[in-house]
Order: C-alpha cells, then sequence, then structure tokens
C-alpha cells in the first residue's frame, strides 16, 4: 500500500524519480527496524509534540513523498497546531509545487504555502533555499519530515528548532535536527498527531519539562545501538557481543 501511495504519487507529477530512489533507501532500513516503532521514537515524538505546542510560529514542511504519503497527517497536524504548510522541494518546479498544493486542497488543507513571496536561506544552494517568507523564513520551529541535510543545518544556523523524521539515524539531518524522530513517516505522522492531542491540555511547564528533558544525541545513540543489536541477533551474533 505504501509503495502503491508513492508509486501514484509519482504517476501524478507530485513524487520525481529521486524521491522513489529516496523512499527505498528509507524502505531498506525500516526492515532493520522490523518495520516498528520503538521507544526511543515514542519519546522523541513526545518531545516533539511539546516543542511544536511551545511554539509561536510553527510551520509543516511538505514534499512529494510526504504529500503523497500522509496528507491527512499533514492537515491534521496542522489544525491541531494552527500551523502553517509549506511546500519546499529539492527538484523545485512551479508546476510540481502547484500539483501538489492542489493535491492537499482536494484532501481538505488550507491557505498552503510554498509559491509566492519566496525569500532564500542564506548560503543554501539547492532549490531549498527558496521559501516563503511567511512560512519557514518566519518560523520558530519547522517540521521538516523527509529532510535533506543542507536545509536541516542552514535552518539550525537561523536559530530556529528543527523536528525531523528521518528513518537514517545516522544521516546529517538526524544530526542537525533539534528533534530527530527515527521512524517511518507513515507511523511517525499519526503518532505525532496523537501525542499534540494529548498534549494540548497540558500546562506549559509540563511541555518545557518533556521538551527540555528530551536529549537528542542520547536518543539517536539508543536507536543505532538497537539497530545494532537488531542485526546481530539476525545474524545469530548476538551472544558474541
Amino acid at each position: 500500500m505504501i509503495r502503491r501511495k508513492i508509486v501514484e504519487g509519482f504517476e501524478a507529477g507530485i513524487v520525481v524519480p529521486q524521491g522513489l530512489l529516496a523512499h527505498g533507501r528509507g524502505e531498506a532500513i525500516d526492515y532493520i527496524l522490523g518495520e516498528t516503532t520503538h521507544p526511543p521514537a515514542l519519546e522523541a515524538t513526545r518531545a516533539a509534540a511539546a516543542l511544536l505546542l511551545l511554539s509561536k510560529h510553527p510551520v509543516i514542511s511538505v514534499n512529494g513523498n510526504t504529500s503523497s504519503l500522509v496528507p491527512h497527517e499533514i492537515i491534521r497536524l496542522s489544525k491541531l497546531l494552527k500551523a502553517r504548510i509549506e511546500v519546499n522541494l529539492f527538484h523545485r518546479t512551479p508546476e510540481r509545487v502547484k500539483r501538489i498544493k492542489e493535491f492537499l486542497e482536494k484532501m481538505g488543507a488550507e491557505d498552503i504555502l510554498g509559491d509566492s513571496d519566496l525569500v532564500e536561506i542564506p548560503g543554501l544552494s539547492s532549490q531549498r533555499r527558496f521559501v516563503a517568507r511567511e512560512g519557514i523564513y518566519s518560523a520558530d520551529t519547522v517540521l521538516v519530515p523527509l529532510e535533506d541535510g543542507d536545509r536541516a543545518e542552514k535552518l539550525v544556523a537561523m536559530k530556529k528548532k528543527v523536528v525531523a523524521i528521518d528513518l537514517n539515524p545516522l544521516s546529517r539531518t538526524s544530526k542537525a535536527a533539534t528533534i530527530s524522530i527515527v521512524d517511518n513517516v507513515v507511523r511517525a505522522m499519526p503518532n505525532l498527531c496523537r501525542a499534540v492531542e494529548e498534549l494540548k491540555v497540558k500546562p506549559t511547564s509540563e511541555l518545557e519539562r518533556i521538551y527540555h528533558l528530551f536529549n537528542n544525541e542520547e536518543n539517536l545513540r539508543r536507536m543505532i545501538e538497537l539497530i545494532f543489536r537488531r542485526l546481530s541477533r539476525l545474524a545469530g551474533l548476538e551472544e558474541q557481543i
């Protein structure tokens, strides 16, 4: 079903060939994870929900893959947080931005950014440097599912908080982000929506406690160790280490 959604996105001109390659790369890591969400990822998701609720101007950045895989969750999260949705693409064309906007609007999204009043992220050379003035450029926290490392690093350099969803705990995105959720976006986004719903009623002091107790570097270390242990167990080597 997941592959079908990606293929349908490709046929609709939302996903580019490079997006198919990226999906396959992530799928391989998800096999190693057993195609399940592990405790460190749930902890990161809860911390991300707290941070997003604490933020004054959160923005959800979407690309073709994310729009194809979890459109309903993008819209649901946007409404829960009162966060803007912005189309931001590495392989950017005006027609592709338009198609993604129209696709999400048909699903119920409103007032999507990314095709006008654009400014550039300083020091970034890719097409991702073009961001909406009222969106990513002005955001205090940016949710970046399926991100590339260059932009994550530049956003952090701009003093923004970055929440990444990335199956690779060794990627530059995961290392640069404020909070990295090492999970498949098709599981992480529903989990994030549920966490936001749960924490919305909590006082600010509790949200701050959850966020400040989270250590991204330690969480990534636990995920890498988990992958190592799982591979060792599958290879029958666990008793030797």
